[in-house]
């Protein structure tokens, strides 16, 4: 049992850092990019796909623990910080950002006007809409929209 617990804690340890990079580089060249007011959360809790996490922490948390061949395990392991790293360039954390993020071609509505164009960032109170018509960022309360 506590080689189980071992590897489970391991593998959350490894997978929080390599998300914490992530989502350092989505911050960095897709938040900052479009000058979203975010608070920067190394857990991103709204945007987390938790069977995602769960996997990579399972499958990290085998890795670490139950294989014995070190060369696989370096390698692995290896590029899977590489994967994470590769975010903190531009052009890559801002295409996963936009990925993951960005909702393109969406109409939304509120008792005044109707917006068309993609939403930047779906927040828990507010939506970043950039509007076509308008041609620029609109911050948009969720409790206003229809």
């Amino acid at each position: 049992m506590s080689k189980l617990m071992q590897a489970l804690l391991g593998g959350i340890f490894f997978t929080f850092i390599l998300d914490f990079f992530i989502f350092l580089g989505i911050k960095l060249h897709y938040i900052d990019f479009y000058e979203i007011d975010l608070y920067y959360n190394i857990l991103f809790a709204d945007n987390q796909n938790i069977f995602i996490f769960g996997f990579f922490t399972v499958f990290i948390g085998y890795l670490v623990m139950y294989v014995d061949f070190m060369k696989l395990k370096l390698s692995i392991i290896g590029l899977l910080f590489i994967i994470s790293f590769s975010t903190l360039i531009s052009p890559i954390g801002y295409g996963v950002g936009e990925m993951i993020l960005m909702t393109k071609n969406q109409t939304l509505q509120n008792s005044h006007h109707t917006f068309v164009g993609d939403i930047y960032y779906n927040g828990r109170t507010t939506v970043t809409f950039y509007d076509t018509e308008l041609q620029k960022i609109v911050i948009l309360d969720k409790k206003e929209l229809k």
